[in-house]
C-alpha cells in the first residue's frame, strides 16, 4: 500500500465525507494504481472531474501514482482557462445551460435575452428543476441553499444577489460568460431559438405604427411571439452594453 496526498475542489467536495471537505488528506490505495481509479475509490463520477494536478503537472487517467504523491482533483471547468494543460478530455463537457427556480424569473429573462439556453417556468417543483438539471445537464441556479443541495447535482450554483441586474452579473462573473455573449437569438418568453420572418408573412400581427417604421423581424416557432428592433430593443441593447462594462471592471462583494 501507499498513501498520496489528495484534495478536490468546488462541487467535487460534494459526495465526499465532511472531514475530507475543502482541504488535504492522506488517502491509502494500492502500489500501481492510476488516477482514474482513484478517482473511483473516492467515489467521484469521471464525468466530473476535468483536470487532475499530480504534484503540479497536468496528467491523464493512467498515470499511475506513487509514495507521497500531491494528488489534486477540479471539477469541469467554466470559470477559468486550462487549455495550456492537460485536460482529461478533448472536448469541453458542456456549452453554458441553465434551469432555474421560479424565484429567479427577472435573472431567467436577461440570461435568455443574452442569448443563453435557460429553463424556467413558474410551475416547476423542486424535483421538476433536479430532473430536468440531471437528464439536460443543465446547471442549476437557485437561492435555497437545500434545493441546491438536494440529490448529487454536479451543476449548481446558489445565486447571492437579490437584485436581478446583480444576480446577472453575479452568474456570469461565476461561469465566465462576458464573451459568450448572442443577444437577440431567443426567445424571452419560452428560450426558443429565433428565426428570420418575411413581413408580409406576419403583417397582419403588427400594430400600423410597426407596420410602418420596421422591416426585420425575428419569429419564436413555439409561441409565435413575433420580434423587431423597436424602443424596447433599444433599451435591451443599452442595459447590454452596460453588462459588458461590467465584465472589464473587477469583481467586486454584491
Amino acid at each position: 500500500m501507499i498513501s498520496v496526498h489528495v484534495r478536490c475542489y468546488a462541487e467535487l467536495n460534494d459526495g465526499l465525507p465532511a472531514w475530507m471537505h475543502q482541504r488535504m488528506f492522506s488517502y491509502k490505495m494500492r502500489e500501481g494504481e492510476s488516477v482514474g481509479e482513484l478517482t473511483q475509490s473516492l467515489g467521484l463520477s469521471p464525468e466530473g472531474v476535468d483536470l487532475v494536478l499530480v504534484n503540479g503537472v497536468s496528467v491523464n487517467w493512467s498515470h499511475v501514482l506513487h509514495e507521497g504523491d500531491w494528488v489534486s482533483l477540479y471539477p469541469v471547468f467554466e470559470s477559468f482557462d486550462i487549455s495550456a494543460v492537460t485536460r482529461l478530455r478533448t472536448e469541453p463537457l458542456r456549452q453554458p445551460r441553465f434551469v432555474l427556480d421560479v424565484h429567479l424569473g427577472k435573472l431567467a429573462n436577461h440570461l435568455r435575452m443574452l442569448g443563453f439556453d435557460t429553463a424556467y417556468s413558474t410551475q416547476a417543483r423542486d424535483a421538476d428543476l433536479v430532473a430536468l438539471a440531471t437528464n439536460e445537464a443543465r446547471t442549476l441556479l437557485s437561492k435555497d441553499r437545500e434545493l441546491i443541495e438536494k440529490g448529487n447535482l454536479p451543476r449548481r450554483y446558489r445565486v447571492r444577489a437579490t437584485d436581478a441586474r446583480l444576480q446577472l452579473i453575479e452568474v456570469l462573473r461565476r461561469f465566465d460568460l462576458f464573451n459568450c455573449f448572442r443577444p437577440f437569438t431567443r426567445c424571452i418568453r419560452c428560450n426558443t431559438p429565433l428565426v428570420p420572418v418575411g413581413r408580409e408573412a406576419i403583417l397582419h400581427r403588427l400594430p400600423p405604427k410597426v407596420q410602418e417604421a420596421y422591416n426585420e423581424f425575428q419569429l419564436c416557432t413555439e409561441c409565435n411571439q413575433v420580434y423587431w428592433k423597436g424602443s424596447h430593443y433599444e433599451r435591451m441593447r443599452e442595459f447590454i452594453e452596460e453588462i459588458k462594462k461590467e465584465g472589464k471592471e473587477p469583481a467586486s462583494l454584491l
